[in-house]
């Protein structure tokens, strides 16, 4: 029991009936005798019976002095009765001014000879000095007592420590608390159950030479009790005690250091694995950039085509593996600084290139490529299919102009008329005036040709070489064609003046087929010409012009069966005189049935067109569809990511709210954007079939798959970033012992002054906070630099942002009870006996392995005057765990 000073009263009439017991009476006997020797051997004297030599009161005196370090009242020297019985008194004085209340002990009784009070008065005394001072957890002194000897047994199995006499009977429990000490001394695992005599001797024998605890027990004592004496027990465990108190604080100075030494080993950890992340994403976006930036192409559709769908690979396969990797290398980023700013650490600041933000900014230059990249192809594409399609249309114009230019320079070069009657001559000039009319009819086709040819050369057709030498003879030999025309002209004028009859059997024909003939003409390349559309409006537009041009078929029907009846006509008067069908001399056609084949061509033409423009409608209308397929998808995926990029950036705005109830809707919201992924691969499907269709625009909605895709990236990103945040938010509150109403009135006040939402504080609105909550800072030069050394702590990279993480940890670090290099220096210190350096031998002895090599590895060698041979300096070493952060 306690008394109101905090010491322990003697017990109540010293458990008489105990003392009544011969086997208990004499156990005490040895062991209060052994304990008192113990002793008084430091005083050069000793005692033999201890109901005797206290008698006089003399050796009592001296055996308080050794044991409490102070000096006593001088003895009285005199050999009479009352002599002794005031050596006594002074002697329990001095035992009830230590806090002791002695219950039925008086000097005479001792003076006497009294067994009983002799020995009550001895525990009473080993009580005060030997096992009062004992304190585990707040537990009085037997209770503590006994739990340390629990402790210190635990882990060997056959032995399971209760109370101090039976636990103790067999010898295995002071066996195991040597053997826990100093494992060395005993071989344990070889001790038995079934041997009590031989662990108590091994024990007691161990004790007294190594340790310097005489025995103050009697094996045979031990084993022959039915219950061995509590108190013997107690006294002479108490020396166990005291004599591993020093390996005690040994091990609490080792589990200091390897606490220390685990929290930076899974710093170092952190930061190698954060540098390895940023080598590996920064390497695969050096790679790919390139191939981004690169605009050259095979200048072919196929080619293109190709490329295009390398791209919907690297989009879909490559980038998000690595947005995840860019995701949990900012998640690293951030755990490795809430643990440095936790563990007293200076932050961590990555090697030169490898800072988030230069990985940030290689990612924005990665995300721009990306987006010109894909726009790029896409116009490509589309400049591609306008290349193909002017170059069919430049070789059907030319094949065309090549088919009836073909001998026109022969016709025009020959010299026939000269021999002509005048009659023929007429019929040649008539002729020739046709071919004129014909060549300026075929004058807007060159033009058509050469007007291809110059934009193919713009849009960098691929095989512009031979469009550029075909167009080239074209055009010279549509000069030749010219000059050879003029000069046949002037020389059939001067034979026209030489002859004066001209045979105009044919010139009604001839006049009115030429013209005729050169409609078919362009009316069958207009049937037959190819075009090219996006929307149904356009397609429309072509088949209005169809149907007015069929509108025109009635007029030029009858325009062909009057040119047919001329023909007729000319056939019935040969018939009717007799005369020879002579070829009309006034046209290049070879025969009326020349007209009346392209006619039935041009006929048969008109249907072919339907059929292609109705098939164009149909392609046309699909197209649409898809285009409408797409915005309404398009239409609910783009405001439900606005709608979850708004949440996930109220998260933490609402002050009521704990950090678990944050954490849950965060969590909530990553659970929604995975449930809510197959919404976006449906899209891209969507997508693809749009640009498969080459269709390059969409009037039905705002959003495009580029910025959907960003929109879905930025919500991935920011919920991951947001939840991270949290999680920092969470440990440092559990770790600094915040309460939810700081923690609640900290967000308020940050909220408050974050004023544009931007989740950090600029310096003005960081002092604002800082004065909000009470935090005094003068307004003066003195005021400045307190708050310039804040701001330090704050933002130790100088970006000029206070984030709610470091506004957090500054407002709570003051009140956190952290290891410091102070505490890590002096653990070393008791680990090397107080002195200024520490060996190997010293580490490996009381550190486990790991961290053991971890220290000398590191530690530099003690260069004092000192220095023994292999030391190691443990100050320099505490030191730099709180100085660089790469030690």
């Amino acid at each position: 029991m306690m008394n109101e000073d905090g010491y322990m009263e003697q017990e109540e009439e010293y458990n008489r009936e105990a003392i009544l017991d011969p086997a208990w009476e004499k156990q005490q006997r040895k062991t209060f005798t052994a304990w008192c020797n113990s002793h008084l051997r430091k005083a050069g004297t000793q005692i033999e019976s201890i109901e005797e030599d206290f008698r006089n009161g003399l050796k009592l005196m001296l055996l308080l002095e050794v044991i409490s370090g102070e000096t006593l009242p001088k003895p009285d020297r005199g050999k009479m009765r009352f002599h002794k019985i005031a050596n006594v008194n002074k002697a329990l004085e001095f035992i009830e001014r230590k806090g002791v209340r002695l219950v039925s002990i008086g000097a005479e009784e001792i003076v006497d000879g009294n067994v009983k009070m002799t020995l009550g008065m001895i525990w009473t005394i080993i009580l005060r000095f030997a096992i009062q001072d004992i304190s585990v957890e707040e537990l009085t002194a037997k209770e503590g007592l006994l739990l340390w000897c629990q402790r210190k047994t635990a882990p060997y199995k056959n032995v399971n420590v209760q109370n101090f006499h039976l636990s103790f009977k067999d010898g295995l429990a002071f066996c195991a608390l040597i053997h826990r000490h100093r494992p060395e001394l005993i071989d344990y695992y070889k001790l038995t159950r079934e041997n009590p005599m031989e662990n108590l001797n091994t024990a007691f024998d161990v004790a007294e030479k190594h340790l310097d605890i005489p025995r103050m027990l009697d094996p045979e004592d031990m084993v022959n009790s039915a219950k061995p004496d509590e108190r013997s027990v107690m006294a002479y465990v108490s020396s166990y005690y005291h004599a591993f108190s020093g390996a005690q604080q040994a091990e609490t100075a080792a589990n200091r250091i390897c606490k220390v030494l685990k929290v930076n080993q899974e710093n170092e950890r952190l930061m190698e694995e954060y540098e390895r992340m940023a080598s590996d994403l920064l390497e695969w976006i050096r790679r790919t950039t390139p191939w981004l930036e690169n605009r050259s192409t095979d200048n072919t559709l196929p080619g293109t085509q190709q490329k295009l769908e390398e791209f919907r690979d690297y989009r879909r396969k490559h980038k998000p593996p690595k947005l995840e990797e860019k995701a949990r290398l900012e998640t690293t980023f951030n755990t490795l600084q809430t643990r440095l700013r936790l563990s007293n650490r200076p932050a961590y600041l990555p090697t030169e290139g490898k800072m988030v933000s230069d990985i940030a900014n290689a990612w924005k230059g990665l995300e721009s490529a990306e987006k010109g990249f894909e726009e790029w192809l896409l116009s490509e594409m589309q400049r591609l299919e306008r290349l193909d399609h002017l170059a069919q249309k430049f070789k059907h114009k030319c094949a065309i102009h090549e088919e009836w230019s073909h001998g026109k320079e022969d016709l025009l070069a020959s010299a026939e008329f000269k021999q002509c009657k005048l009659n023929e001559l007429k019929a040649l000039k008539k002729k020739h005036e046709a071919f004129e009319s014909d060549l300026a009819a075929h004058q807007d086709r060159v033009e058509q040709i050469a007007a291809i040819a110059q934009e193919l050369n713009l849009l960098e057709y691929h095989d512009s070489p031979s469009v550029n030498a075909r167009c080239q003879r074209i055009c010279d030999q549509w000069d030749v064609l010219g000059t050879l025309t003029q000069k046949r002209r002037a020389a059939l004028d001067e034979a026209e003046r030489i002859l004066e009859r001209v045979d105009m059997l044919h010139l009604e024909f001839a006049k009115r087929a030429a013209p005729f003939n050169n409609w078919m003409d362009g009316a069958k390349e207009d049937l037959v010409d190819m075009f090219i559309v996006h929307t149904t409006e356009e397609i429309q537009g072509l088949i209005d012009a169809h149907e007015q041009f069929k509108q025109t078929l009635g007029e030029a029907d009858k325009e062909f069966q009057s040119i047919m009846m001329l023909v007729q006509e000319v056939h019935s008067l040969c018939r009717q005189h007799s005369l020879k069908i002579a070829e009309n001399p006034y046209t290049t056609l070879a025969a009326a049935e020349d007209i009346e084949s392209k006619w039935t061509e041009v006929k048969q033409l008109v249907p072919q067109r339907d059929s292609t423009l109705q098939q164009e409608v149909l392609r046309q209308q699909n197209n649409e569809r898809l285009r409408v397929q797409f915005a309404r998808k398009a239409e609910v995926i783009g405001p439900w990511i606005e709608n979850r990029l708004d949440a996930v950036a109220s998260v933490g705005m609402k002050t009521k709210e704990s950090l678990e109830q944050q954490m849950a809707r965060l969590k909530g919201f990553e659970r929604d954007v995975v449930q809510y992924r197959p919404n976006m691969d449906d899209l891209e499907r969507f997508n693809q079939e749009v640009q498969e269709a080459m269709i390059f625009d969409n009037r039905h909605t705002r959003y495009t798959m580029e910025t959907l895709r960003v929109g879905w990236e930025q919500l991935v990103t920011s919920t991951a970033r947001s939840i991270n945040e949290v999680e920092n938010q969470i440990l440092t509150r559990d770790s600094k012992g915040i309460t939810q109403d700081q923690m609640e009135e900290f967000r308020k006040s940050f909220n408050h002054f974050d004023r544009d939402r931007t989740g950090n504080l600029d310096p003005k609105e960081f002092r604002a906070s800082l004065v909000s909550l009470g935090y005094n800072i003068r307004d003066d030069k003195q005021g400045e630099a307190d708050f310039q050394r804040i701001m330090s702590i704050v933002d130790p990279n100088r970006t000029g942002r206070v984030s709610f993480d470091c506004f957090l940890d500054f407002m709570t670090r003051e009140a956190t009870d952290t290891d410091t290099a102070e505490q890590v220096m002096q653990s070393f210190k008791i680990l090397a006996g107080d002195k200024p350096f520490i060996t190997a031998e010293i580490l490996r002895r009381e550190l486990p392995p790991d961290q053991a090599e971890y220290c000398i590895q590191r530690m530099a060698p003690y260069t004092g005057r000192d220095a023994a041979p292999g030391s190691l300096d443990y100050s320099s070493f505490s030191t730099a765990l709180y100085g660089e952060s790469d030690l």
